[in-house]
């Protein structure tokens, strides 16, 4: 039986605590961009980042992908059941302690196993939330958010909030409701909604406003039982345009913020966007964000990336410089991410299957985080892009311009205006020179 607090295992055994050694150093287990300590901005870079692990890819993935079986090789995968659960908790703050990293987050049926009901199902989950709130008391680490998982059991075949059937509206409550109460307890900084299911495969046979209604519906539900036991979490939506349903109904930042505003939810609400989803949606992750900021809805981040050659959720680790660069970008011209942060909802390759990987894996999305944010800061300390586009949209600033800004044009007036004026001229947008301008702060800052 696995004890809780056991530290006679070491499940990162070869592993050291992961130490900032600089850009030139060759060591593949420390940070060489990410010193939680160094000040960037007004704030240091653990409070500027607000790393967060994901639990699901990281403990609970096994490599299978639909063409092939399991790869990973995990030393807690000896057990089963409960014990498996509580090895994983084990497991999880060994690693957390290892990256020095200030948050977590979960969804429910990741920490603990279904049982053959509702009441056991719960009862397994008190266990481990029970287990996890005792780590905490000595942990650093404390939880960004958690989730239900509402897509896997075939019972939400189709849907939960949105599901054609009455009983799993009503199980899907239950497990949200739980889900609120582990959120309490264990302090969580917010809560999110991630509706796996919450869409259609063909219109054919959906009632689409019964379901929109039916989503809003348990929505409204939910704000209403957080204000109840006194959950005062930020709640969260996290867009996708599909995989696994045809389309989901929160497809992407700027649909999923039309539906919280008709539906009278845009005060309780908003969105934590994943760059692979935004991606999927066929925006630029920095598309996502930007809708989001501009609108006042941007409260956390799921950090990963996709191949661009391939057409589903690969939920790479973040390398890419260039994403994470314009990423942080958005994110301090947010004024950081209030009580969200930059969740690493990624998972190490298939063939990266070996338990080591995963300490690499987070090294290399945190390294490329902090890179991105000494570049981001440092082209708004510049104002590199804002003087470019003030320039740009000059023609606002004075006469007729001004006059559309301040809603004193007509049609009438820019008519009058439009033929006083028979040749118009236009400057060059200089893309390409703007990016040769990004590409030289990656480099050189």
């Amino acid at each position: 039986m696995v004890q809780v607090n056991n530290n006679t295992i070491n499940y990162f055994e070869s592993v050291n605590k992961i130490l900032y050694e600089g850009k030139n150093s060759k060591n593949p287990l420390a940070f060489k961009y990410y010193n939680p300590e160094e000040v960037v901005g007004n704030k240091t870079m653990r409070e500027q980042l607000r790393f967060s692990v994901a639990f699901w890819h990281t403990f609970t993935a096994d490599g299978t992908d639909p063409f092939g079986a399991a790869t990973m090789q995990r030393s807690w995968d000896k057990y089963d059941g409960m014990d498996l659960a509580k090895a994983r908790v084990e497991a999880a703050f060994q690693l957390f302690e290892k990256l020095d990293v200030p948050f977590f987050a979960f969804h429910d049926r990741d920490i603990a196993p279904e049982g053959s009901s509702l009441k056991e199902t719960n009862e397994n989950l008190d266990i481990i939330v029970n287990m996890i709130k005792d780590y905490m008391k000595t942990s650093n680490v404390k939880l960004l958010w958690n989730t239900a998982n509402m897509f896997t059991n075939p019972r939400f075949v189709h849907g939960a909030a949105t599901s054609c059937n009455a009983d799993v509206f009503a199980y899907a409550a239950a497990q949200v409701k739980k889900g609120l109460e582990t959120a309490k307890v264990l302090g969580a900084e917010n809560y999110v909604f991630w509706g796996g299911r919450e869409g259609y495969e063909t219109l054919l046979n959906t009632n689409l406003k019964l379901e929109l209604d039916n989503l809003a519906r348990f929505m409204h539900m939910a704000v209403d039982y957080a204000k109840e036991i006194g959950f005062e979490g930020q709640f969260l939506i996290e867009p996708k345009p599909k995989e696994p349903t045809t389309h989901q109904y929160d497809t992407d930042a700027a649909t999923t913020i039309s539906f919280l505003r008709q539906y009278g939810l845009d005060q309780y609400f908003k969105l934590n966007l994943e760059a692979n989803h935004a991606t999927l949606a066929g925006h630029t992750f920095e598309h996502e964000l930007r809708i989001a900021r501009v609108q006042g809805f941007l409260g956390s981040v799921d950090a990963n990336q996709g191949d661009s050659l391939l057409g589903w959720d690969t939920d790479e680790f973040p390398t890419d410089l260039y994403a994470t660069t314009l990423a942080m970008y958005e994110i301090l011209q947010n004024g950081g991410l209030g009580s969200g942060g930059l969740n690493f909802d990624a998972k190490v390759r298939r063939g990266s299957f070996e338990q080591e990987d995963l300490v690499y894996a987070h090294v290399a999305g945190m390294d490329a985080f902090a890179r991105g944010l000494k570049v981001a800061h440092k082209l708004l300390e510049d104002r590199v892009f804002e003087n470019i586009i003030d320039e740009r949209y000059g023609s606002f600033k004075e006469g007729i311009g001004l006059e559309i800004v301040e809603g004193r044009a007509s049609f009438h007036t820019l008519e009058q205006h439009a033929l006083r004026n028979p040749n118009i001229t236009n400057k060059s947008g200089r893309q390409e020179q703007l990016k040769a301008i990004l590409n030289q702060y990656i480099l050189e800052v």
